[in-house]
């Protein structure tokens, strides 16, 4: 078993506009856009970065917004449900913010004795925000939310799957371990991570495959302190039968992948350098940073990417 996984680190979704993806998650979330870049393989696309105030790990929602994408169709083999988590107590004040923005497909319920608000994102990608008593994770609230109900950082990710027997094995070998089950979802915990500890799994045997598109989640990256940690992982999931990419430098953090048997791109990325390695705390996210492979095309991919309604 491994013991070097921490959590949840980012999770990556898809999008059909960068400027309402933007004003989504800064505005009706509240959360902080801790970088502006482009996506290592395709750089006339963002890749926008939300969390807390410098992007800890267990707080990054990060999207790739491919211009008029069409939109996924949900199903099978996909992460279904992104949770946020949210002071006790401030379900009910967010319901009303959200449905003051008119967002769609709004619903209150409880999960597992929590109370939780649900609706979707810009794009269809269906979110929760789920109530945690004593998460001490200091928030952002330069959105202008208040300290009272703002977002901690992530709660938990639920994949749907047909079957989950091999996916369950391999977050044990993760570290991830049984919690508790509720109707057709189990939930899994790892010990001595960070706040984002939880990957639920909901099972549907005649769930329809799922197709990857504007709303989808594209990977779950998970938690390791270091690329020494990463590279144990690396070394023990290839004994384990399972083959990882070689490290891949992404600038604010490395990352291997993988994909596991339910369908879902898994990621491990290191906590290290962290969103500051090229822009002072106080101006994260402001400035378009570009990956040293693709700085000669600035001026080109400043003309082309969709000004996101925020610029000085």
């Amino acid at each position: 078993m491994l013991d070097q996984i921490k959590g949840l680190h980012h999770v990556t979704a898809m999008a059909s506009g960068a400027r309402a993806n933007n004003a989504f998650y800064t505005d009706t979330l509240g959360l902080r856009r801790v970088k502006k870049t482009v996506n290592f393989d395709a750089p006339d696309v963002y890749h926008l970065y939300y969390a807390d105030e410098i992007g800890t790990p267990g707080t990054v929602m990060t999207y790739f917004p491919f211009p008029r994408a069409a939109r996924g169709r949900r199903g099978a083999g996909e992460v279904a449900l992104t949770s946020f988590a949210i002071p006790e107590g401030s379900a009910a004040a967010w319901e009303a913010r959200l449905r003051e923005r008119h967002v769609e497909n709004l619903a209150r319920d409880s999960a597992f004795g929590a109370a939780r608000v649900l609706f979707d994102g810009p794009d269809g990608e269906r979110l929760a925000l789920v109530e945690v008593p004593g998460d001490d994770r200091a928030p952002w609230t330069g959105g202008g939310v208040e300290t009272e109900i703002a977002i901690r950082g992530f709660h938990s990710v639920e994949m749907l799957l047909r079957d989950k027997a091999a996916t369950v094995e391999l977050l044990n070998f993760m570290g991830y371990r049984e919690a508790d089950a509720e109707g057709t979802v189990t939930r899994y915990e790892i010990a001595g991570g960070n706040p984002a500890n939880r990957i639920d799994i909901r099972v549907d045997p005649a769930a329809p495959r799922a197709q990857q598109g504007a709303g989808s989640v594209h990977h779950i990256a998970f938690a390791v302190e270091d690329r020494a940690a990463q590279a144990e992982v690396a070394a023990r999931l290839a004994e384990a039968g399972w083959q990882t990419t070689p490290q891949i430098d992404r600038d604010y953090f490395y990352a291997i992948y993988f994909r596991s048997p339910g369908g879902v791109l898994f990621e491990v990325a290191t906590n290290e350098p962290g969103f500051d390695r090229d822009e002072e705390r106080a101006h994260l996210g402001e400035g378009l940073k570009l990956p040293r492979q693709h700085e000669h095309l600035r001026a080109q991919l400043e003309r082309q990417l969709e000004p996101l309604g925020d610029e000085a």
